[in-house]
């Protein structure tokens, strides 16, 4: 593994464990059950990182 993925594989890992915290403290097994869910920057900055970390940081689309 480069020194890139490990970089964005460990930001991916750090997003997910603040917003397991953040679930666990309002006793929620998912964001959705949070009225925050549009509005959180918790779970957004999750969300960059899951997308940084499939980009490796190279930008563009993603096709499902």
């Amino acid at each position: 593994m480069s020194e890139t993925e490990d970089r964005y594989k460990l930001a991916l890992q750090e997003a997910k464990k603040e917003l397991q915290t953040c679930q666990e403290k309002k006793g929620f097994t998912s964001c959705t059950q949070c009225e925050e869910l549009f509005t959180c920057k918790i779970r957004k900055n999750y969300v960059d990182a899951a997308y940084d970390s499939m980009a490796k940081g190279q930008g563009g689309g993603f096709e499902f």
